[in-house]
């Protein structure tokens, strides 16, 4: 089973929210996950992200690929570098 971390789409129209989840690769974006690990809030200002240190890193250390969204704003929070200390975050 493939699995990813990836962003779940919540909030009204116009006024997206987003869940940071871990989920089969094969289920649709917004449909059945494993489990919610943070959040991120792009219209609040400053933007609001927060994401569970000590799950993000278990299921990185566990093989699962974060999207190319998901991977910036784990950079944000500092748990990129943390998982992977040779990577300059230069993507």
């Amino acid at each position: 089973m493939a699995v990813r971390m990836r962003l779940r789409r919540e909030g009204k129209k116009k006024q997206p929210f987003y869940r940071v989840v871990v989920a089969d690769a094969r289920s649709p974006r917004d449909g059945r996950f494993i489990e919610d690990i943070g959040f991120y809030q792009p219209l609040s200002e400053p933007s609001g992200v927060r994401i569970d240190r000590e799950r993000a890193l278990y299921w990185l250390r566990n093989g699962v690929q974060p999207t190319n969204q998901v991977a910036h704003l784990l950079r944000i929070e500092g748990i990129w570098q943390e998982h992977r200390p040779d990577d300059t975050g230069t993507a």
